[in-house]
């Protein structure tokens, strides 16, 4: 489950857990902190998909880089598979890391512009020194699987690439080191609609195929309930709540989780448009407002709310929120 102060109910059966993380960044000259993830929790048992979602800087993406630890972490505690390694050294998480991978959201980026699809989806693989002849079998073999043709693309370079193709390669990549864990960040917003659902039916396909737990980050909700079992919903760095897909989607406890649904374009025409339902400039995470974070958007906020931050409790069975009118 997820929250500050509450204890972990399923955390000795999680693959991956998180326990009040907190990330922070020098905010310039001032002094001042940018409090990028303040003490968020959360647990991710084997085989499950944890979507992440919230607006752009809700600190959403460092959640999932300090998780890996690509950001550096001001305080909090990581498990995986019941190991601590919030402060396992470098060589070791260089090899944690053949377990837990990331996709990232911009793909071309994140793939070497002078290096061929066949080497590019090995890498790992030549860090850890696996001899030539298995990489090349083993290149071969994941390009297969994400859906291109070897002989075709084996030779060349992301830039030749379109969009959903170097979204694939950056797939058989994280897949080649066979890990466990799969951190896909906006894995779809950079590429076209039509593409998009192809690549998520290609993760899932892949996360059956390679008995995969994925956490799934993205702003798009209609995409996160698509895909995941269950949902954190995350605002300036902060738990609003947590729970099953289907009840936070269908009765979502914070006002926060009501109005990013509010703000949905509806699919059925009869029922015409639904939103903008969020009202208000978001606060700086320099200086986020005092009690609950939300509150300043809120249209439900009371005296209490500006006064005492509200703490992760749970409002249904197997749902979680942080608010004092949930």
């Amino acid at each position: 489950m997820a929250g500050s102060g509450t204890a972990h109910l399923r955390g000795e059966k999680a693959l991956l857990s998180v326990e009040d993380l907190v990330v922070e960044y020098p905010g310039g000259p001032s002094g001042a902190v940018v409090q990028a993830v303040s003490k968020v929790s959360f647990d991710v048992l084997p085989g499950e998909t944890l979507g992440i979602v919230g607006e752009s800087g809700c600190g959403k993406s460092t959640t999932g880089r300090a998780v890996l630890r690509l950001d550096r972490l001001t305080s909090g505690r990581i498990g995986f598979a019941g190991e601590p390694i919030e402060e396992a050294d470098e060589r070791h998480m260089r090899a944690l890391r053949r377990q837990m991978q990331m996709i990232f959201q911009d793909p071309v980026a994140s793939l070497n512009p002078r290096r061929t699809v066949k080497d590019l989806v090995v890498e790992g693989l030549a860090v850890a020194k696996v001899p030539a002849d298995e990489r090349a079998a083993a290149s071969a073999t994941v390009l297969a699987q994400v859906g291109l043709d070897g002989e075709r693309f084996a030779d060349m370079l992301p830039r030749q690439l379109s969009g959903g193709q170097a979204q694939r390669v950056a797939i058989a990549r994280a897949l080649a080191v066979g890990p466990r864990l799969l951190i896909c960040d906006e894995p779809v917003s950079a590429l076209d609609v039509s593409v998009q659902a192809q690549i998520l039916n290609l993760i899932e396909d892949m996360k059956a195929t390679y008995d995969l737990t994925v956490v799934f980050i993205a702003h798009d909700l209609g995409v996160v309930r698509s895909v995941s079992d269950n949902v954190l919903v995350m605002y300036l760095g902060k738990v609003c709540e947590y729970g099953d897909a289907v009840r936070v989607y269908d009765r979502p406890a914070h006002p926060y989780t009501r109005a990013l649904l509010d703000s949905v374009p509806l699919t059925d025409p009869d029922k015409g448009f639904a939103g903008p339902a969020l009202e208000g400039d978001v606060p700086s995470p320099l200086a986020p407002p005092s009690g609950c974070r939300f509150r300043t958007r809120c249209p439900l906020a009371k005296d209490r709310c500006a006064e005492e931050e509200p703490e992760v409790r749970e409002v249904r069975p197997g749902q979680f929120a942080a608010c004092h009118l949930a």
